[in-house]
C-alpha cells in the first residue's frame, strides 16, 4: 500500500474515532460543561483533529490548542476558524529546541515524540498493527513558555501518546486542573507524570475509562490511592483519562 493511501485511509480513521459518535461528543460537552466556564482559558494538548478543541470553543473557552502533525494541524485551519482559538503547530516537552515526531500514517493518532514508549506499547495486542512509518523534525516548546505568552490555563488537557511526564518537566507552577491519558499497557508513563504533579503542589486524582465520560469516583482521590487502582489494572483493560486538581481550588 502507497504512503498516500495509507496517509488518507489513516486520517479517515482520526475523523471516524472523533466525530463518527455524536452521542459521545454530546457526552463529552455535557460532562466538561461541569468543569469549563465561559471565559476559561484552556491549553489543548494533543489536538488531534480539534473535536475536544470544538468542545471546549462551544463552551465559551479561550483555547490554545497545539498540533504537531501537519496533517492534523492543516485540518484544524481549515475547519476551525473562531476568534477564541489559537493554534500551535509545534510539540510541547521539557524544554525549547526541535524533536522527531513519530508518524504512524495508517495509526496517526498514536504518533509520538517517546521512544521508549513506542517500545513498550508495540508489545500489546492493541498496538501490534501499528508502523510508526514516518519521522518528522518538529520545533518544541513548553508548558513554562505557554503560560507566560498566554496565561495560566484553568484546564489543561494532555494527550501525546507517552511524552506526558516530560512535558510535565517543562512546568514549574502547578496549574488548576490538569488532563492525561493513561494506557494500562504503559502504566509507567502515568506514574512518571503523577510524580511530576506532586513535585509541583499538592493534588488530588479521579479517573475516566475509556470514552464513558463521567468520573469513576465520586469523592476525588489521593496519589497513593490512585497508584494502587492503576497498579492493579490488567494489560487488556480500557485506556482513559486521569483528572488532576490542585487541592486548594
Amino acid at each position: 500500500m502507497s504512503l498516500d493511501l495509507s496517509r488518507t485511509l489513516g486520517f479517515g480513521r482520526s475523523l471516524l474515532i472523533y466525530y463518527g459518535q455524536p452521542w459521545r461528543r454530546r457526552a463529552l460537552r455535557q460532562f466538561y460543561g461541569k468543569l469549563v466556564q465561559p471565559g476559561d482559558l484552556v491549553f489543548d494538548i494533543g489536538a488531534h483533529v480539534g473535536s475536544r478543541s470544538r468542545t471546549l470553543l462551544g463552551l465559551g473557552a479561550e483555547v490554545v490548542a497545539v498540533e504537531p502533525q501537519p496533517d492534523f494541524a492543516d485540518f484544524i485551519t481549515r475547519t476551525l476558524r473562531h476568534p477564541k482559538l489559537t493554534l500551535l503547530r509545534k510539540a510541547i516537552g521539557r524544554e525549547q529546541g526541535s524533536i522527531d515526531l513519530h508518524i504512524s500514517s495508517r495509526h496517526p493518532t498514536v504518533t509520538s515524540t517517546s521512544e521508549s514508549w513506542m517500545s513498550t506499547v508495540k508489545e500489546s495486542s492493541g498496538f501490534q498493527k501499528v508502523a510508526w512509518d514516518r519521522i518528522e523534525r518538529v520545533e518544541m516548546t513548553t508548558l513554562d513558555q505557554m503560560v507566560a505568552a498566554y496565561g495560566r490555563p484553568s484546564l489543561c488537557k494532555i494527550d501525546v501518546e507517552g511524552a506526558e511526564a516530560d512535558i510535565l518537566r517543562g512546568l514549574s507552577t502547578p496549574l488548576p486542573l490538569v488532563i492525561f491519558e493513561y494506557i494500562p499497557a504503559a502504566i509507567g508513563v502515568a506514574r512518571e507524570a503523577m510524580t511530576e504533579l506532586q513535585r509541583l503542589g499538592r493534588y488530588r486524582f479521579n479517573r475516566v475509562s475509556g470514552e464513558q465520560h463521567r468520573f469513576l469516583h465520586e469523592d476525588w482521590i489521593s496519589h497513593d490511592a490512585l497508584l494502587a487502582e492503576l497498579s492493579s489494572l490488567d494489560v487488556a483493560s480500557p485506556s482513559g483519562d486521569i483528572y488532576a486538581r490542585l487541592d486548594d481550588q
